[in-house]
């Protein structure tokens, strides 16, 4: 796995944390906005186009500290099948305009179909995206994500996905 993103979300995440929660208790259950999102994009194989995924993710409607806990899964034009558990860290505790940055890490699982081999069942999900919030509840955002199996198998070749996500609270 690309390490960088599992450094900025912890890095990302303890510091808002820090900064934001631990006068009280640092990783104290909160509320936050439950969502839903749908993303589509292009798969990247070694920098080839290999196909398209669809990727649907709910944010359950709390957080524990800076860290909310969010679901996904995936399917390729390949076949190819991600289902995963993790967290989430987003600005929207930092700044209230309608620009925001998002990181996430969800460990998961992968289903080869006719995609590549990537090496291990357990596949690391790390993401990184910007977006605009409309006054809807609704927001679009452009993604970037890694997954790979963080060197667990000595095939360990990742897959990148580039698309377009949009989100309702609700």
């Amino acid at each position: 796995m690309d390490s960088r993103f599992a450094v900025f979300f912890f890095i990302m995440g303890g510091l808002d944390t820090y900064l934001n929660d631990c006068e009280a208790k640092c990783l104290q259950e909160s509320e936050a906005p439950a969502r839903l999102s749908i993303q589509y994009g292009d798969t990247y194989f070694q920098e080839e186009v290999i196909g398209d995924e669809i990727y649907g993710i709910y944010d359950l409607p709390k957080r524990y500290g800076a860290f909310q806990p969010t679901f996904g899964a995936s399917l390729t034009s390949d076949d190819d099948f991600w289902i995963g558990a993790g967290g989430k860290w987003t600005t929207e505790r930092v700044s209230d305009g309608p620009f925001f940055i998002e990181l996430s890490l969800m460990p998961g699982v992968y289903f080869s179909g006719d995609g590549p081999d990537l090496g291990f069942p357990l596949q690391f999900r790390g993401a990184l995206g910007a977006g605009l919030r409309l006054d809807t509840g609704s927001s679009i955002s452009v993604f970037f994500d890694h997954r790979s199996n963080a060197n667990a198998t000595e095939t360990n070749p990742g897959i990148e996905t580039l698309g377009i996500r949009i989100s309702q609270e609700f």
